[in-house]
C-alpha cells in the first residue's frame, strides 16, 4: 500500500479529491493531526533556549520530543488507514450468497475501526502537550498553539466519524457500543480541552 505522505502536498490533495478509495477521511484526519501536533512542537521550538522561559526549559524540551514522536505515529496512520480499509473493500466484493461473507465482513469492519481509534488516541496525547505549550510557551507563538488545538480537534472529530460509520455496520452490537463508548470518552474530554485552549488564546487577542 502506497504511503501517500511521501507525495507532495498537492499530489496528496489531488488524490484525496479523486474517486480513489484511499486516502480518505481517516488518512486526512491523521495528516491534519500530524500538522496540528507539529504546530504545537513549533511553539516549543520557539520557546526552548530563551532565557525568559528558562524555568520551563526541561518540560518544554520533553514535550517537544513527545510531539515529534506523535507526529511520526500520526503520519504512519495515513498508510495504516489505507491498509486497514483494504480488507473491508475486498469483503464487500464477496458474493452475497457466500456463507462466509457475513463473518468476513464483520472481521474486516472491526479491522477498519482500529486505525481511526488510534488516530483519536494520538490526537488526545497531542492536545495534552499543546495545552502546556499554550500555557507556558513563547507568547510570540501563542496563536500557533491555538491553531494546533483547532486542528487537533478537527482531526479527532474526523477520525471519530470513520469509527462510527463502521461500528454502525457491526452485527455484534455489544462490541460496537464498547468501541463507541471509548470514542465518546475521548471526544467528551478532548474537544472540550481544545475549545478551552482556543478560547483562552483568542481571549488574549480580542478579549
Amino acid at each position: 500500500m502506497e504511503d501517500f505522505t511521501l507525495r507532495s502536498c498537492r499530489d496528496f490533495v489531488s488524490v484525496l479529491a479523486s474517486s480513489e478509495p484511499v486516502p480518505g477521511g481517516g488518512g486526512a484526519a491523521a495528516l491534519v493531526g500530524a500538522v496540528g501536533t507539529a504546530l504545537g512542537e513549533m511553539v516549543g521550538s520557539l520557546t526552548a533556549g530563551k532565557k525568559k522561559y528558562a524555568d520551563v526549559e526541561q518540560e518544554i524540551l520533553a514535550l517537544k520530543e513527545t510531539c515529534r514522536l506523535l507526529e511520526e505515529k500520526l503520519l504512519d496512520q495515513v498508510p495504516a488507514d489505507a491498509e486497514g480499509f483494504a480488507p473491508l473493500a475486498k469483503a464487500y466484493g464477496i458474493p452475497k450468497d457466500d456463507p462466509d461473507r457475513g463473518s468476513i465482513l464483520e472481521e474486516a469492519t472491526l479491522t477498519a475501526c482500529e486505525v481511526p481509534v488510534r488516530i483519536m488516541e494520538l490526537c488526545c496525547e497531542a492536545l495534552d502537550a499543546v495545552k502546556v505549550f499554550a500555557e507556558k510557551g513563547s507568547r510570540l507563538a501563542l496563536s500557533d498553539a491555538g491553531c494546533a488545538a483547532v486542528m487537533l480537534k478537527a482531526a479527532l472529530e474526523a477520525a471519530s466519524l470513520n469509527v462510527y460509520i463502521n461500528t454502525k455496520a457491526l452485527r455484534d452490537r455489544g462490541e460496537a457500543e464498547r468501541i463507541n463508548e471509548r470514542c465518546e470518552v475521548m471526544l467528551s474530554a478532548y474537544t472540550s480541552l481544545a475549545d478551552r485552549i482556543y478560547e483562552e488564546v483568542r481571549g488574549r487577542f480580542v478579549g
